[in-house]
């Protein structure tokens, strides 16, 4: 197999990661009127980070389904994001759902509500009791800015409260980048060629053997419309990283392929 240098890289313990679990909150969701684009941004916004995207769980906008998953993934992750449920409307209980599941109060805050006062006279507009429940925060809460329409979102005891609108989700992460914890960055490349994956499957296997902290994924074109395949190969060493998308690119090799090797995830796919 092909090798980009004469070192032989030293295999090191995994760095410790942050993790992250997400909970996707809406009716609409589930019920294929409304496509998620919220989960697709966090994961690679996490993965800029270094944080580590662990699980992510959609629920309908029922209270104890949303106190249920805010329980369940707080135990698991160090952050957990939720979106979806904080507007104006009565289905829009996500805020009281958090606070229960925290074990905290929850009351309509005089600064969330004093943004929301400014921002509607900006427009010309009063804040009315629909819009009045979008000041609601629980009991601890720090706010999160929303750049996009006003209502701020919250985060309490590492639990981000942000809004399901994909712009204002993506504008209110922005705002609270400050808050995140940051790990290690992980290196990654693509190998890029044609053919199967059981062509490579066994040689895959034997890389994530030989390497200590290397994970590769194999990603073929969409089902039925053909395409190259992806294999991605990832460590926080940088040079495991380069050394398996070498090897990698052995393998497309020894089946009479030409592949590409390209630093970064390579081409995405929907």
């Amino acid at each position: 197999m092909a090798s980009m240098d004469d070192d032989t890289p030293e295999t090191q313990p995994d760095p410790r990661s942050p993790t992250a679990a997400m909970l996707v909150i809406g009716d609409e969701l589930l019920s294929g009127r409304t496509r998620d684009a919220n989960a697709y941004h966090l994961a690679q916004w996490l993965d800029a980070r270094g944080v580590a995207l662990r699980e992510v769980r959609m629920v309908p906008d029922e209270k104890d389904a949303i106190i249920a998953g805010v329980r369940a993934l707080k135990s698991q992750a160090d952050m957990l994001f939720t979106s979806g449920g904080i507007g104006p409307t009565h289905d829009d209980i996500t805020a009281e759902a958090v606070a229960e599941a925290l074990g905290v109060d929850i009351s309509v805050r005089e600064d969330a509500l004093g943004i929301l006062e400014e921002w509607y006279a900006a427009k010309g507009e009063e804040v009315t009791d629909a819009r009045r429940r979008m000041a609601r925060v629980p009991e601890g809460a720090a706010l999160i800015d929303n750049s996009v329409s006003g209502a701020p979102g919250f985060v309490v005891e590492d639990v981000f409260v942000l809004a399901g609108v994909p712009a204002i989700f993506s504008a209110m992460l922005d705002a609270a980048d400050d808050r995140i914890a940051r790990g290690p960055q992980t290196s990654v490349y693509t190998v890029i060629g044609e053919g199967g994956e059981s062509t490579v499957a066994d040689g895959l296997i034997a890389l994530e053997e030989a390497f200590s902290g290397l994970k590769i994924g194999s990603y073929p074109g969409k089902t039925g419309q053909g395409g190259p395949l992806c294999i991605v190969c990832r460590s926080f060493d940088e040079k495991v990283a380069r050394q398996a998308a070498l090897a990698v690119e052995g393998l497309f090799r020894a089946q009479g392929v030409e592949p590409e090797i390209v630093e970064g995830y390579g081409p995405m796919r929907d």
